[in-house]
């Protein structure tokens, strides 16, 4: 097990910020999880495996962290109002909340469908989320602070005919950040947008084999964490994504429905 530098101090004068991360168990959101506890972050993970909850909280913890598992799955969204209040009282409050989780199920080809996967994408990726982020943005938006981070993804640009759903789900996410960060910039919360493009991972692989312009998600960690330090509102983690995206959005439904990615 690999650990995180020592955490920066808390004072009187520099009081631990506090922040939430679902998704935090694996990946990207137990790499935003070290980084930002070695940045002097308070922590609330929240994942389904409790296991891997509970051995990353240990992992920070050890190297003077602060960190609190809660294991919840993001479509049970009665739980919710309940789990916020607990995690904000244990914490004392707020700062930041990442809403890192996700699931991609391929649908196994252009010609196969499987509505039960799409449901799954649709209520993990997107409705969990507004589950989330909607009490959150009240929260925030009264006291005028704090800072919203939602992983969506470069598959969100345009509908492509690989995974219909997973797109659908990516766009929703976009446009609901980006219509929360209009609500809310003008009460002093910054909403940010990440679009990460592929990430070094086994799913990954294991998919998709060796894949261009990957990147590691204790990169995309940092590259995420400067980007929120800059209070910035969309960000792609490889910069060469913009400029590849750029090109997909404005190229003719005539010829990009007849591409087979």
């Amino acid at each position: 097990m690999s650990f995180s530098p020592t955490s920066i101090p808390a004072t009187p004068l520099h009081p631990r910020r506090r922040a939430l991360i679902l998704g935090a168990s694996g990946g990207l959101g137990a790499e935003l999880a070290r980084a930002l506890s070695t940045d002097g972050y308070s922590l609330a993970l929240i994942a389904r495996n409790k296991e891997k909850l509970d051995a990353l909280c240990l992992e920070i913890n050890i190297n003077g962290g602060d960190a609190h598992p809660y294991a919840h799955n993001v479509t049970k969204y009665a739980e919710i109002p309940a789990l916020l209040l607990k995690i904000v009282a244990e914490l004392g409050g707020l700062d930041a909340v990442l809403y890192v989780a996700s699931v991609n199920l391929p649908p196994g080809g252009i010609d196969k469908y499987n509505f039960e996967n799409d449901r799954q994408m649709i209520e993990v990726n997107l409705i969990g989320a507004m589950a989330w982020l909607t009490p959150i943005a009240e929260m925030f938006q009264s006291a005028k602070s704090g800072q919203i981070v939602g992983i969506s993804s470069v598959a969100g640009d345009r509908g492509r005919v690989g995974n219909p759903v997973y797109n659908a789900s990516k766009a929703g996410l976009t446009t609901y950040l980006e219509a929360l960060r209009n609500r809310l910039t003008r009460h002093g919360v910054n909403v940010l947008t990440v679009k990460p493009g592929f990430m070094k991972t086994e799913m990954l692989k294991a998919a998709l084999g060796p894949t261009p312009f990957a990147v590691e998600p204790s990169f995309a960690a940092q590259h995420i964490i400067r980007a929120m330090k800059k209070r910035k509102q969309t960000i792609y983690i490889a910069s060469i994504w913009r400029w590849i995206m750029l090109v997909i959005q404005h190229t003719p439904s005539f010829i990009f429905r007849k591409l087979s990615f």
